[in-house]
């Protein structure tokens, strides 16, 4: 069985954030080309994208990682009166940036398959309920999810986070090798904020438990979601699977990563 590596687009990287649904195809396109690569050297990928400018506003302006909240006084939105139209709006722009990412692959003739999680998951975390095994079986495409707001035994819907389903996907998927959280604008996690940092603050081995030169973790950036990367890659690692951050805009590291060479960026281990 062929090595299978595990890639998250980070939705700031795939998307402009500042502006509503719009898409970086640019980056996109230079992502698709590190897949392309990767499958020639006889690599298995599966890809999980973020929300970023597509999902992600509205996402957070009706409050939707809290579930349905009845009695909370919501301004309305022209194009978006309740939380309930929230969730079908959210779902569908999540679909029209997971289409962008499809056609993407399709134009460099790489064969994919969708996996909306609305369809086929069940509560967040990554204990969510949804046979991963059995929808991840095509060895000969790729197969392409991306974080959703999903239905809840509580709460009746919440986020389903992209970082918590590739803890799940490396778990139960046989022969995952690394998982690659291609992110922007950083090359790993970092010891002070990013429009501080130099190239010597970037923590090149993290661990939960790790202090790096005198500083705990806890006084670590761990901003703009990275935080969430770094301790679900610890979950997957784990595991056994190598896991790294790495800066999504510098396509030949994001390409190392992924073949197992060593690059700049940070490697996750579990404590």
């Amino acid at each position: 069985m062929d090595d299978c590596i595990v890639i998250k687009f980070g939705g700031g990287l795939i998307t402009d954030k500042s502006t509503m649904c719009t898409p970086n195809n640019e980056v996109i396109d230079s992502l698709v080309n590190v897949v392309a690569d990767c499958l020639e050297h006889n690599l298995r990928v599966i890809v999980v994208h973020g929300a970023g400018s597509f999902g992600h506003l509205r996402a957070k302006y009706w409050k939707l990682n809290q579930g349905y909240l009845p009695d909370y006084d919501f301004a309305p939105q022209d194009d978006c009166q309740t939380q309930e139209e929230a969730v079908s709006l959210v779902r569908k722009e999540m679909l029209t940036l997971n289409q962008i990412v499809l056609d993407a692959f399709s134009k460099s003739g790489i064969d994919t398959y969708k996996l909306p999680p609305h369809e086929w998951a069940r509560n967040t975390g990554s204990d969510f309920e949804g046979d991963i095994i059995h929808l991840f079986q095509q060895n000969n495409l790729v197969g392409i999810t991306f974080g959703d707001v999903v239905d809840c035994d509580e709460g009746v819907f919440g986020i389903l986070s992209g970082d918590d389903l590739v803890v799940r996907i490396c778990q139960d998927i046989p022969n995952v090798k690394r998982l690659i959280f291609a992110v922007k604008g950083v090359d790993g996690i970092l010891k002070r904020p990013p429009e501080l940092a130099d190239e010597s603050d970037l923590i090149k081995r993290w661990s939960p438990s790790i202090e790096y030169s005198g500083v705990h973790n806890s006084e670590i950036d761990v901003t703009g979601g990275i935080g969430l990367k770094a301790i679900r890659g610890s979950e997957v690692a784990a595991g056994g699977v190598d896991v790294f951050i790495i800066n999504g805009e510098e396509p030949q590291r994001l390409l190392d990563a992924c073949k197992g060479i060593s690059t700049r960026g940070t490697q996750i281990f579990a404590d």
